[in-house]
């Protein structure tokens, strides 16, 4: 178990590295659904607490065993960890939950704390699993003819209630044999009971062999169930099907699929089976893609609390916070409400207060305090006695002067006033409170006034809005740029950047890119890694700017020639041929298999350094120029370095970036002004001091015609 996340508060994805198999991600989704996927889905930047937990018990343990209790919707994961074994439990049904025990069974902390009548989920308490349930699997003809005998319903729904089987599978199982489903389950003869026992152990030998592969052919493990309409046909989805790219599969099966099994049941009839080699997979097809937007819903989630602001602004916060603050006002107030009301109830009803006291201390003068809560039970106008705080909670009459009343805590030890008293002391209290609290608020709205004038002074000169965050994108550690075709192309900052970069960032299919100078960074174009639309960009997102998210699997065959190009010119802008003078210079591209460290006998490869071997592909007179454009990866506004050609097909706001000597950090300042990215954020983009050049609405946005 390589990492924990926690996208959404439903979901918990547990990203495997099995062995010799590509890395795999564990997604359970609370009391629903458990399956693997390998899908890309982007993350939060900080972890929820649990997931925390989770790392920190689980992180590089090895997952040894994955059970079902029983017949039960209960998987338990049993790791083996530094720290000792550990189990998650993970339960699927009620709204489903996943606990974290240690090697005995101790809670160690569940994902939501429950009591049940046999059973507590907290932190310390022994996980007990719930009473097992009836296994099919320990149903032979013994059991069945007991389960028959002592059932008034036809046979399909005993064997669905009794048996434990559920509708589908009691109806597959009768529909195997030649006994009518209708067929009183009282009446059935031995004979027909013993086939009933021999279609049910067919049909779990059916469902536990599901994918399997015999003398070469392998069955498929699991079917995706799709619904015609519409005006769709089966043979209409089918060629749909058949004809779609794969990115477009994922609207289709949102729209018709209905269910996915392991194997066909008559249920199913009528319905477009859908093979595939695993189960898991069939529900991937299925849930796979509404799985990986957990943390983009999220993100809409806090959106929709505050109508129409993106989710980091600072606006946006002090929103939340009035909200919070007037909430709060308003508990105060009832707060007051309720001990003032209680007070006053208590010297309207003072005689009868009065009694209860007095009763009260003559029954522990008598019997004692633990006496005394045992008589009190059989009392009706006492609730509850409280020993360790001398007080009792106790009725006050309703308007037939019954026990059904306001109920009030007294203190033995003081009169009807003192006890009145406590409660407009109470009241007292929460009304100071309230007034720190309208202090609070005021200020609150006066800071909300001034955000939100800031706001739109920055949304009408081009400013995006700041967003806070915890910690950098991966690719922002190194020099990064977009390639053609969304390639993402990184390069080392110095010598330790470079060594990371081949070391951890050059795959076997990827590219490695140079520029003929000394001291010039070690740059890996990705294959696979990139970028893609953003299908839910940021609410508070201006016009014009694009919103791309970071992809893991980038549906393309090859590495375009205008991609290799612009890599090649990137690799010379980040080398010292931006601050040597020279408008032209020279860059290669080798494949990874001819980058080494390893060096000849007597020769010494220094820190950052490589050896070539083999043939270079060279670039000769690539110009030194980039461009700089407004894009957001992954909900963050960021300043896109990268080739003219690409950065103004991407992007609407850019400016041309020449060499020159005006000074990076002048620069810096400049862009920061006018677009309202940190100037932080920036300086990690430019190659050097330079010139900007032709401004197409980075500096000085074009207000549209609408504007």
């Amino acid at each position: 178990c390589k990492k924990i996340y926690q996208p959404h508060h439903e979901q918990l994805v547990l990203r495997l590295n099995p062995k010799e198999l590509s890395q795999q991600d564990l997604i359970i989704v609370r009391g629903k659904r458990v399956y693997l996927s390998s899908r890309d889905r982007p993350m939060p930047m900080s972890p929820p607490p649990f997931a925390m937990l989770l790392r920190k018990h689980l992180r590089n343990a090895r997952l040894v065993e994955v059970a079902q209790h029983g017949f039960d919707r209960i998987l338990r994961l049993s790791f083996d960890t530094k720290l000792g074994p550990r189990h998650l439990v993970v339960e699927c049904f009620r709204d489903g939950n996943a606990i974290l025990c240690d090697e005995n069974y101790i809670i160690i902390q569940p994902l939501t704390h429950a009591k049940y009548s046999a059973r507590t989920l907290k932190r310390g308490e022994e996980y007990r699993f719930p009473p097992e349930a009836i296994d099919p699997h320990d149903l032979h003809y013994s059991e069945l003819f007991e389960i028959f005998s002592n059932s008034d319903a036809d046979v399909v729904r005993t064997l669905a209630s009794k048996a434990n089987l559920g509708g589908p599978l009691a109806t597959a199982v009768v529909a195997q044999t030649d006994i009518e489903a209708k067929t009183n389950a009282k009446s059935m003869s031995e004979e027909e009971i013993e086939i009933i026992s021999s279609s049910l152990a067919s049909l779990l030998q059916k469902l536990a062999s599901a994918g399997e592969n015999k003398e070469g052919v392998g069955k498929p493990g699991g079917w995706l169930l799709l619904e015609s309409g519409d005006g769709m046909t089966p043979e209409g989805i089918i060629h749909s099907i058949k004809d779609s790219a794969e990115s477009e599969l994922d609207d289709i099966y949102d729209t018709y699929a209905v269910e996915a099994s392991p194997v066909c049941l008559p249920a199913h009839e009528g319905l477009v089976p859908i093979p595939f080699d695993r189960f898991v997979d069939a529900v991937d097809a299925w849930k796979g893609h509404h799985d990986s937007t957990a943390h983009a819903r999220k993100q809409a989630e806090k959106d929709a609390a505050v109508p129409g602001r993106g989710p980091s602004t600072v606006a946006d916060t002090l929103e939340r916070r009035i909200q919070q603050q007037k909430g709060a006002l308003e508990g105060f107030k009832k707060k007051v409400e309720s001990q003032q009301e209680l007070g006053h109830a208590i010297q309207e009803h003072w005689t009868h207060v009065d009694e209860l006291l007095n009763q009260m201390r003559q029954a522990i003068a008598e019997f004692g305090w633990s006496g005394t809560k045992k008589k009190v039970k059989a009392i009706p106008w006492f609730k509850s006695l409280n020993p360790s705080d001398k007080n009792f909670t106790a009725f006050l009459p309703d308007e037939e002067g019954q026990p059904g009343g306001q109920v009030v805590t007294l203190f033995v030890e003081e009169n009807v006033h003192q006890n009145a008293q406590r409660y407009f002391e109470k009241a007292r209290k929460q009304k100071d409170k309230s007034i720190g609290a309208v202090t609070a608020l005021a200020e609150s709205e006066t800071r909300l006034a001034r955000a939100e004038k800031r706001q739109s002074k920055r949304q009408a000169s081009g400013q995006v809005s700041r967003v806070k965050r915890s910690k950098r994108l991966w690719f922002e550690r190194h020099r990064w740029t977009i390639l053609d075709g969304m390639h993402l192309m990184i390069g080392g900052r110095d010598a330790k950047g470079n060594d990371a970069i081949v070391k951890k960032h050059l795959k076997s299919d990827d590219l490695y890119f140079h520029a003929d100078l000394h001291g010039a960074p070690s740059c890996s174009v990705k294959f696979a890694q990139g970028f893609e639309k953003d299908p839910h960009p940021p609410a508070n997102l201006p016009k014009g700017i694009p919103a791309i998210r970071l992809s893991d699997k980038l549906d393309k065959q090859s590495i375009s020639q205008l991609a290799i190009e612009q890599a090649a010119s990137m690799s010379l802008c980040w080398s010292r041929g931006w601050t040597g003078g020279g408008a032209h210079g020279t860059s290669y591209w080798v494949k990874p298999s001819q980058v080494s460290k390893t060096a000849q006998s007597g020769e010494f490869v220094a820190k950052g350094a490589f050896i070539i071997r083999g043939q270079r592909n060279w670039f000769r007179d690539l110009n030194v120029k980039i461009a700089l454009g407004l894009v957001c990866i992954n909900g963050i506004p960021l300043l896109l370095g990268g080739a003219p050609e690409q950065v103004s097909a991407m992007c609407e706001r850019w400016i041309e970036y020449n060499p020159g000597r005006g000074k990076k950090e002048q620069i810096a300042n400049k862009i920061a002004k006018a677009t309202g990215i940190p100037t932080d954020d920036i300086l990690g983009v430019l190659p050097g001091g330079g010139e900007l050049g032709r401004d197409h609405g980075l500096i000085k946005p074009v207000k549209s015609e609408d504007e």
